[in-house]
Formats: C-alpha cells, structure tokens, sequence
C-alpha cells in the first residue's frame, strides 16, 4: 500500500508516495512519543505531569499564593486551556480536583475550598462552585521560577511562555507519587514520608556511593495519606527500591472496642489507599448477605470525619487476628500497591528509576536551578553595582549633570564622554525623576555598593566550588525538614503479617454437612446433610452411582484419575441441591480420555497411589492439592499403564493381590513417601497386572468379602507377609473370583 503525503515545492502542494508500513510506523512513533513525554509520564525533577505543571503555573500568574484569597476553580480552568493546555474542561478540573484532595495526596498542591469529593467516591462539585489557591508546597515547587530557575517554552499558540519544568524545592515525585498510563508503558509511584526523604537525600548528598540498603534506613517504605498497615517484608521493599519494579501489601489498621462483659467488637479505622469506603463497605454487606463472611454478624459504617468501620463477630471464640486475616484475605481490607518507578529522565528520556536514581537526578535538578539562580542574581547585582557606580557620579557632580541635561542637545553622549559612562549607565541617569535627586546620599549609595560587592564575591566563590554549593542544598533541606517537622507523622504503620493457627479456609465457609454424589458418566452435585450412602438416588437415563461420600461445606474434594493426575475443588463450589448436577469437565481442564479412579476427602495425612503395573508411593496430602484448573500431576505412568488405588493412609498395613491370584502383605512404612514420580514395585508378577489393593490395621487383621456378601476375617497373616515387590502367595480358601477385597 502507498501512502501519498501533500509536499509544498515553491508553494505548490504536490503528492509524493511514501511505503504505508513506514507512514505508518513514523506517525505511530510521533504519537507515542507525544503522549509518554507530553501526558502521561511525570518527570524525575519536579514529580509534575504537563497538565499539573501548567495548572500550578496558572495560578501563580493568577497570584493565587496561600496566604491570599481564593479564586473560583472555574477561572483557573478557563486560563489553562485559553494560555497552556487545550484539552477538555472536565480532565483539567478532574486533574486539579485530585491535587487538592488529602485523601489522594499525601502533600496536597491546590487548598480547596468546597467540595472537592471524599473518600466514598463522591465526586467534587461543579468547577463554578469551587475556589482553590496554592499550597505551601506548591510555593516551593514553584520558588524561584521568575530568576532564571528552569527553561520556557512558547505555549500552544505562541502567544506566551511556560516553563517546561519547576524548580521544584520538594521532592515531589516520591512525596506524592504518581499514576499514568502511557503507549506501551505505565507508572505506578506511591507517596512517600518527606522527612524521611529529606533525611536519604542528605545522606546521599554526604555519600554519594550509599547504597540503597542505607538509604533504606531513612526511607522505611510508602507513606499513604490514608494510612493502613504496611506487611511487606523487607527483601521485598529492598528489591523494589533497588530495581524500580515491585509491589506492597498494604493492610486496613483497626483497633479492638472492648466493652463490659468481655465483649469486643472490630473497629477498622484506616482503609488502603485508593479504596473507596462506600465500595468497600457494599462489597462486605453483598459478601455478608451471601454468607461468604460466616465470621461476621454485622458491619456497620459509622464514620463521620473519621473513618470507623464497625466489624460484629459472629463468634468471639476466634481472636480478632484470625477473624482480620479471614478479611484480609477475600476483600480490599488488604490490597497491592504497585511500584513501577517509570519516569522522564534528568534527559527527558522514558526509564525506570531505583530509589538511588530517583533522589539522586532531583539533587541534580536542585543543583542546576541553585547555578542557574545564583548566575541570576550576579547578573543583578552587576546591573545595580553599575547604576550605583552612576547615581555616585551623578551625587558628586550633580550641578554638572543637571546643567548637561538642560543645555546640551545630545546628554547621552555628553555624560557618556564627561563622566566615562557607558550607555546603560547614561540612560539609566537620564530616566531618573526629579523626585529621587532628594534621595541620593553618598552614604547610602555606598553603603549599598559595598553589600553588594560582598554578596557579589560569596556568589562567585559559590559558583566555582562544588562543594560549596551542595552545603547549600544541604541547608535548604536542613530549612525545609525544620518548617515540616511539626506536622509529618509517618501515618503508615510498618508491621508484620500475624501467624495464625487457623484454617482461614475453613473460616470463610459456613459449615454444614453435605452427601457427594458422582454419577458413572461424570455429573457431580452435593445434597445437603449426610443422607444415606446406599439410597436410591436418580440419575439420568443409562447413568448410575459412581462415588457417594459425607462431606463438609468446608472440605476439599480431591479427584483423581487414571493418569495419575488430581484436580480439586472446594465441597461449597459444588452445585446444590435438586437435579442431576453438573459435569466435572465444567470445573477442571480435565481431558476427556482422562477417567476417574477415586474421589475423597483431604482429611487424612497421607495417600497412598498405586497404578495397574504394581507400582506405587506415598505422598503428602497438602502435596496433591491443585490450585488450578489445571490439576497437578503425582503418579507417573506408561502409555500402557494406568493408576488403579488411590487410598487414605490411616492404617500400618499393606495388602496387595495379582490377577494371577497372589496375595501379598507388608508394612505401609516400606513405602517411600516421595512429592511425585512413578513410586517403587509394590508386588511382582510373572503375568498379569495388580487386582486390588487394602490399606488394614495390624491390631484388627485383615478382612475381605466373599462372593456371597459374607466378610471374612484373617488376624493371622504371617503366611502371606513378606518384603515389598514379592510375588506373593496363594490367597487363603474361600478368596473371591476375581481377585478382590471388597
């Protein structure tokens, strides 16, 4: 395909033919390009995204300082899309309605005033009804914007100049954090402490080769406005802060409300950050009603400014740490929170930074607007030094002067020539009023002239040694930790996830007994109450019983077929009720050649699997429990082999008998106990593959049923005990045909 591009040659448009693919590649690059560094993707030095950096720089020239008065929000939004940005009304006000909002940053940029939202998800009000102004952190992004500080850019319609970064005398990008998404990329910043950033960026300023195991003394982790318990252990933290890539497991805090009687109720008081409470609160009442949380009889919201989050156990005979772990686990009282620290470089460049990189390139950034403001203000006091040196002139001869002014037709060159002064100079004594002749004292004038010089050579002598200028930085950290020290608690807890003794499986189930029933042709449902095994229950037409087991609501059910595999499900999944159920093949990725040999209860320790070959282990229970559909393979077997037995060891004694009617008996224990594998020669045979397999207790004996429903019983059994993978001997008289124990 061709793409045909409109050219103008000596003012003539003319098409020329361009490859498809590459047009296409070359706009496509051109977009993402645009939106990673024009939108999405905040930069390391000032934390700000275009759209945060224009509207903060609109309000300073709206002079909206924190200590005057407010302005309506929608002014402010009408100057950034008619100067900066032309975007949508509703994305720049929705932008500066989360700079305000203390629940979503933890140092907010904009002091609203109304209706900014809140932590139910309420959305603000209209921008015609909001006022807002800057924040004193705000003040200091913004400090030393008008001496040179950063680099302007001519807006949209060239009509003015915006700055492309702030000075940014706050660490912003790690303070607040960040959220975007971009063309092929994301970022995902949490907040963090300031005190405990100030303190990392010293020491870094001190040990410029620290390592982020020491910076991680001072920066402990996130710092959420919200607050909440961070459960993140510290290799984890570590690993985050050192790669830029991560996450963290951050809890809701709650307190125990003991009353009399030795009653006690859960009350959360801090939820995740970025979890609506009217959400969170509607999913634990739709949980409640769907009997999901059997651990609670109530929850009530009974939050004012304060958030209290009222939880009623049902049963105070579990702990308040089990019943908070139960939660923790199914709803957004716990949640992650991503770590992707993907920014624009110090070179405006797309990257992901460590924690190291990140304070260190806003150092640099600090450093570069330190230069560029102090080359500033020796450009004005150069300026000032040389109107001085004139008004000194003019002081001493100001008969002189006047006389030149009054007399002379070109004074500018006169005074150029009689008093050595250059054209800024002259000019500037030409300009002078009449009034400030009065105020011209020679004292003064010099006195003015020496502090100048004196600050001229301190600035200088900063300019041209490093060292000095970071002692600077340094003491601008030392003034910005000292004005937020008062009021920068760390509001996220650092804690450790409780051990809990509990099956929290088990405490998010309500408990009640159920009959399992599993057809021949595989359909599978689970009646309440344990009902009798042999009934007479209805099946489909050409169907029958296959397995019917008690249960609980609180059980797993392990499925195990002739290839070795097992699939589990919990007995609550199970389809209730009347009908005939629901296909196994409906839960699990079961193929279809894949037949079901056992169905069981995981209440026992151990299993014991044996395929048709005679070979067989023991496995761990917790072993075989598969966490997906998927299943999880355990027994190995041959493309001719297929596992028969899968029993629950809860005795010490091994029978196994052939098809060539060889009966042999052993001890459990010769069985290895392995994860998986094809196991070892449970019984040999010269033809013919294994019969059956019972797992019987030492004290009791042995016992089978004979073909005329009679069970007989052998206690003495040393005829037949041998070694594990023996032939075995011929069973006792009376033995079923075929070969069976049950």
């Amino acid at each position: 395909m061709i793409d045909f591009n409109n050219q103008k040659v000596d003012g003539t448009a003319k098409l020329v033919a361009t490859d498809f693919a590459s047009a296409l590649s070359d706009r496509y690059l051109a977009y993402a390009l645009s939106t990673i560094t024009s939108r999405s993707l905040p930069d390391v030095r000032d934390g700000l995204k275009p759209v945060h950096r224009r509207l903060l720089f609109s309000m300073l020239q709206l002079k909206l300082m924190p200590d005057n008065s407010f302005k309506k929000s929608a002014r402010v939004v009408g100057d950034v899309i008619g100067k900066y940005h032309p975007h949508g009304d509703s994305a720049i006000y929705d932008a500066m309605v989360r700079l305000a909002q203390e629940f979503a940053m933890r140092y907010p940029l904009v002091d609203g005033q109304g209706n900014f939202g809140n932590i139910d998800g309420d959305n603000a009000a209209a921008m015609r009804y909001t006022e807002a102004r800057l924040t004193r952190v705000s003040k200091l992004l913004l400090d030393g914007i008008d001496e040179n500080a950063v680099d302007f850019r001519q807006t949209y319609d060239g009509d003015s100049d915006e700055p492309i970064l702030l000075p940014a005398a706050f660490p912003n990008l790690l303070a607040n954090g960040a959220q975007g998404i971009a063309v092929g990329m994301a970022t995902s910043i949490p907040p963090h402490n300031l005190i405990e950033l100030i303190d990392a960026a010293k020491h870094l300023v001190k040990h410029p080769g620290a390592s982020i195991e020491t910076l991680m003394n001072f920066v402990k982790g996130p710092d959420f406005p919200t607050g909440g318990v961070l459960v993140e252990s510290q290799n984890s933290i570590l690993s985050a802060y050192k790669t830029g890539k991560g996450s963290f497991r951050l809890r809701a805090n709650y307190i125990i409300e003991k009353e009399k009687n030795g009653i006690w109720r859960i009350i959360v008081n801090q939820i995740p950050y970025q979890i609506q409470k009217s959400r969170l609160i509607e999913k634990l009442a739709d949980a409640l009603q769907q009997k999901k949380l059997p651990v609670l009889s109530d929850i009530r919201d009974e939050s004012a400014e304060d958030i209290r989050i009222l939880l009623e156990p049902k049963s105070r005979r579990l702990s308040p740490e089990a019943i908070m772990e139960s939660l923790f686990q199914v709803t957004d009282l716990e949640v992650r929170v991503p770590l992707n620290l993907n920014v624009l470089d110090n070179e405006n460049k797309p990257n992901v930074l460590s924690l190291k990189n990140a304070l260190q390139q806003w150092l640099d950034h600090r450093r570069n607007v330190l230069l560029r403001r102090t080359q500033f203000r020796l450009n004005a006091i150069s300026r000032r030094l040389e109107i001085v040196a004139g008004y000194l002139i003019v002081f001493l001869n100001l008969d002189e002067v006047i006389e030149i002014i009054r007399e002379d037709d070109h004074p500018r060159d006169r005074l150029m020539s009689r008093f050595l002064l250059n054209e800024f100079q002259a000019n500037t004594i030409l300009d002078m009023r009449l009034r400030s002749l009065r105020r011209l004292e020679e004292e003064g004038l010099k006195s003015e002239q020496d502090i100048l010089n004196k600050e001229r050579d301190e600035l200088s002598l900063l300019l041209n040694n490093e060292q000095t200028q970071w002692q600077r930085i340094t003491s601008e950290l030392d003034n910005l930790r000292s004005d937020f020290i008062k009021s920068n608690n760390r509001l996220t807890q650092i804690g450790v996830a409780p051990e809990i003794d509990y099956d929290l499986t088990e405490m998010l189930v309500e408990k009640e007994a159920l009959t399992i029933i599993c057809s021949e042709k595989g359909w599978v449902r689970a009646m309440k109450g344990h009902l009798e095994l042999t009934a007479n229950y209805k099946f489909k037409d050409g169907d029958g019983p296959k397995f019917i087991l008690h249960a609980e609501t609180t059980d797993k059910l392990l499925i195990f077929t002739d290839k070795g595999r097992f699939y589990t499900i919990g007995c609550d999944s199970l389809p209730k009720g009347r009908g005939f159920g629901e296909p196994l093949n409906l839960f699990f990725d079961m193929p279809a050649e894949h037949n079901v040999v056992s169905m069981l209860k995981s209440d026992a320790d151990q299993l014991l699997l044996v395929s048709n070959k005679g070979f067989g282990l023991r496995v761990k229970t917790s072993n075989v429990i598969a966490q997906t559909k998927n299943g999880k393979q355990i027994l190995n077997v041959n493309s001719d082999e297929r596992a028969l037995i899968c029993l629950p060891v809860k005795t010490n004694m091994v029978a196994s008998v052939g098809k060539n009617r060889k009966l042999l008996i052993f001890e459990v224990s010769e069985i290895p106990q392995i994860n998986k594998g094809r196991g070892v020669i449970i019984q040999r045979f010269k033809e013919g593959d294994l019969a059956d397999l019972t797992l019987f207790d030492s004290s009791v004996g042995l016992c089978w049923r004979t073909n005329g429903g009679r069970t007989r019983h052998l206690t003495d059994y040393s005829y037949w005990q041998g070694k594990r993978g023996a032939a075995g001997k011929s069973p006792p008289n009376g033995f079923p045909r075929p070969a069976r124990f049950t």
